[in-house]
């Protein structure tokens, strides 16, 4: 069993590794952390910590280096989450002051956490299946194309251009209109689907405005099938390549993972948070998701009626104590401004 002052070479090792890069030796631990106590009695517990592979030797005769058994332990029992500095806290305040709707402010949340960490960050889209569609808009572009546009209560806005299939006149146009919108205005997105395929799964019938209501609500159930799905955004990609180093072998699976995201949300739906509602899966953690070689650090955040993943991917060798400081202040950050722009509405 590791003693505590093992425990604390154990953090000092992962602190030192993650600060400098290479392996800690014994007098290197005693030179910059004050235990106290001879270099050799420091070996004594980093023998110890070897036994219970908290740390290896990466070389021969060389300093020892966290596992990622070492790293879980370092996580759940010695990391200090550190408050983020006045300056990062500024800058999340500005980088996310003016939100827009939702697309513009998951874009923005990823891109500042990203900068946060130097890590790839990834944030969950709500799913808004029980949201209510509040608004539907046609915006007319010439010729028989429009614009559709869905509104629901959780904040999300739809765009997206439907041909109607012929040049209606205005009256034409407001009857699609109206149908459309007694079709789906506040009704949930699943109730509204369900609406939807029953016009869908009607006969044609020639008529100019049920041919054209057929068509526009074949684009709008496509849009709400959207509205459904889960999916992530995504920034600093660029990160993993200029740390391509900090890898123990190809970081191809975690550019796959990335490209289909369907792993990484599985990844981040299963990982379980503590009371804090943050959560971290190391390494061979990862290995039924083909993910080995990384760490995900997740928290969560509030959306209307639910809650939604925000986080970083990288390296095991990450600084885990920071990465967890700013995902807790981006995701709630990004709760506040959700709430505060649902009371808004």
């Amino acid at each position: 069993m590791v003693s505590d002052r093992g425990l604390q070479v154990l953090r000092a090792i992962v602190q030192d590794y993650v600060d400098t890069r290479e392996p800690v030796g014994s007098k290197a631990i005693v030179d910059r952390h004050a235990f106290g106590v001879s270099a050799a009695t420091i070996r004594n517990d980093m023998a110890q910590l070897e036994d219970e592979e908290l740390i290896t030797a990466p070389h021969t005769s060389s300093g020892r280096v966290p596992t990622d058994k070492g790293y879980r332990v370092f996580v759940d029992h010695l990391a200090q989450v550190r408050p983020l500095s006045p300056a990062q806290r500024a800058a999340i305040t500005e980088f996310l002051a003016d939100p827009g709707d939702l697309d513009a402010l998951l874009g923005r949340t990823v891109r500042l956490l990203s900068r946060l960490t130097g890590q790839v960050a990834l944030v969950q889209y709500p799913s808004f299946a029980q949201a209510t569609v509040t608004h539907i808009e046609f915006v007319p572009l010439g010729g028989a194309r429009v614009v559709l546009i869905l509104v629901a209560d959780s904040g999300y806005v739809s765009q997206r251009v439907a041909t109607l299939g012929h040049e209606l006149t205005s009256d034409e146009m407001d009857a699609v209109r109206m149908a459309l919108r007694r079709l789906l205005t506040n009704r949930s997105v699943a109730a509204g689907s369900a609406a939807l395929a029953d016009v869908l799964g009607q006969a044609p019938t020639g008529q100019r405005v049920d041919s054209a209501l057929q068509l526009v609500a074949r684009v709008a159930a496509e849009e709400l099938d959207e509205f459904r799905q889960d999916r992530l955004v995504m920034a600093g990609s660029a990160s993993l390549a200029r740390r391509v180093g900090d890898f123990r072998g190809s970081i191809s699976p975690l550019l796959e993972a990335i490209e289909e995201q369907v792993t990484l949300l599985r990844l981040m739906t299963e990982m379980v948070t503590d009371e804090q509602g943050l959560a971290a899966s190391i390494g061979r953690e990862n290995q039924a998701f083909g993910l080995e070689e990384a760490s995900v650090v997740t928290g969560d955040y509030d959306t209307t009626g639910s809650r939604a993943r925000i986080g970083v991917l990288g390296p095991t060798r990450m600084d885990y104590p920071t990465n967890l400081a700013a995902v807790r202040a981006v995701a709630r950050y990004l709760s506040r401004i959700l709430e505060e722009d649902e009371r808004a509405r």
